[in-house]
């Protein structure tokens, strides 16, 4: 399953700014609703263990879903994830590493198609896989930003793009408003260069420019005005004034100007 394979190098992209991270860096808060690294490493590991229990250890999954459930629904997960996960700093580093790699390893076999259990519908393990990667790259952006750092990114960001497309309804579900009966049209550009199309040419809408910038918006890490995206169409302005390419309940998308990366003051 190559969706394994890109998780784990999702995965490694983060490890890698983390590796060097000082131990009281770990607590700073960073642009996103001011969780610190500390709290976004315990979230992204928390939820790879979910996962991971699902395939390995249902009925530990079942167990811990009976918990969450009320939590996810009241927006108040911190409280449970920091209860399971204890360790900060250093040793979450590690325990962080060493679940995604053996995650990694044990899944690249699985059927891409297995049902597993999941908080809501049961999912395919492709879709869990791909979940976990978008996780990953959207929550790893606001360490990069607090860092001040660029990631490089690479053609598998695919499986992020792919999953804002093919949330375009749920965008609109999960808002309340109408699903359009056509998805705009889409031309974005690879970090490879080249060009990935979606959608119904004969919508009359279209969305053109970066696939990053494109998963930037669905997974709500940048604001649509601080893009460069193109937008043609009625469709097109409010599918991605409001995408959500994640489950749960309603998000609002940062207003501009709120996540950016952080410009690091001078040494001397």
């Amino acid at each position: 399953m190559q969706q394994a394979a890109d998780f784990l190098a999702e995965s490694d992209v983060l490890a890698a700014v983390l590796a060097t991270l000082p131990e009281a860096s770990w607590a700073r808060p960073t642009q996103f609703k001011g969780w610190s690294v500390n709290e976004i490493i315990v979230h992204l590991h928390f939820w790879n263990q979910m996962a991971h229990d699902t395939l390995t250890a249902p009925q530990r999954f079942q167990d811990m879903a009976k918990i969450m459930a009320p939590a996810v629904a009241a927006h108040a997960m911190r409280p449970v994830e920091n209860a399971a996960i204890t360790a900060r700093g250093r040793d979450l580093f590690a325990q962080w590493q060493g679940l995604y790699r053996q995650m990694a390893t044990q899944w690249a076999g699985v059927d891409p198609k297995l049902r597993l259990p999941w908080m809501g519908p049961d999912m395919s393990a492709r879709s869990s896989m791909t979940a976990r990667q978008m996780e990953t790259w959207a929550h790893g952006q606001a360490v990069f930003d607090l860092l001040g750092q660029t990631r490089p990114e690479s053609d598998r960001i695919r499986n992020i793009v792919v999953l804002g497309v093919n949330t375009f309804a749920w965008s609109h579900q999960v808002q309340g408003l109408p699903v359009p009966a056509h998805m705009p049209q889409l031309q974005l550009q690879a970090p490879s260069g080249a060009i990935w199309q979606f959608g119904a040419p004969e919508s009359g809408d279209l969305v053109s420019g970066s696939a990053v910038e494109f998963a930037q918006v669905v997974t709500q890490t940048r604001a649509l005005g601080d893009t460069a995206l193109q937008l043609r169409g009625a469709v097109a302005q409010t599918w991605l004034a409001q995408a959500q390419c994640f489950a749960g309940p309603p998000e609002a998308p940062p207003p501009p100007g709120a996540r950016f990366a952080q410009k690091l003051p001078k040494s001397h």
